[in-house]
């Protein structure tokens, strides 16, 4: 990838690397929208704890949708190697932080990945990676779930790809139905996994723990 060519909004991320820099026009831009939104809250922007809460924001909220200057094929094809492995691999407990589309709250939990290799195998780090690069940006849980599955399978080409996510969701329990306790869970499988016995083994690979 060019990195001319990237986003105005951060010129530190080629391909999947990410560093903390960000493009300063951008960040007085939103700064400034999030002063306002202070000052509509009836907040008062200039005291003392709030002088530099909109550059925070502004940087928080540029750092929490890094995901849609990544490139989830590429990060896949970085690290793509030829194997004849035929068993399931499976990446369980992957961490997931996102945004809420609806409220900007966030929703966070746990992704389970699994794919049957056919003819190709890739790097596990590359697998969170594409995790991240589609939770790091506003989102429904739903459409993460698909999307995660979607890259796996047309780049990797596999024999089939199972996702399961299981979140907790803010917008639902600090505002609205305030129902703390309770956990979303969406699946997505492609290929062997749309098979009762293949699916029931990577639910029970993901459901058991390792002594």
């Amino acid at each position: 990838m060019d990195k001319e060519n990237l986003p105005d909004r951060d010129k530190s991320v080629i391909g999947y690397k990410k560093i903390d820099r960000y493009n300063p026009e951008l960040i007085d831009s939103l700064s400034a929208n999030y002063k306002t939104v202070l000052e509509s809250l009836g907040e008062d922007p200039t005291r003392e704890g709030l002088l530099k809460t909109p550059e925070r924001m502004a940087k928080a909220a540029l750092f929490l949708t890094h995901g849609y200057d990544l490139d989830a094929k590429s990060i896949m094809e970085s690290a793509m190697f030829k194997e004849e492995y035929s068993q399931m691999v499976v990446v369980k407990d992957i961490e997931v932080y996102s945004m809420c589309e609806h409220h900007m709250l966030p929703f966070f939990g746990k992704a389970h990945i699994a794919y049957i290799p056919n003819g190709y195998v890739v790097g596990l780090s590359k697998i969170p990676r594409v995790v991240d690069a589609y939770s790091r940006r506003l989102q429904v849980q739903e459409r993460l779930t698909n999307e995660i599955r979607d890259c796996i399978q047309n780049t990797l080409q596999p024999l089939g790809v199972g996702v399961v996510i299981e979140c907790r969701h803010l917008c639902m329990s600090m505002r609205g139905v305030q129902k703390q306790n309770s956990v979303t869970t969406t699946s997505a499988f492609t290929g062997e996994f749309l098979k009762e016995k293949t699916r029931t083994e990577f639910l029970n690979l993901i459901s058991s723990r390792l002594s």
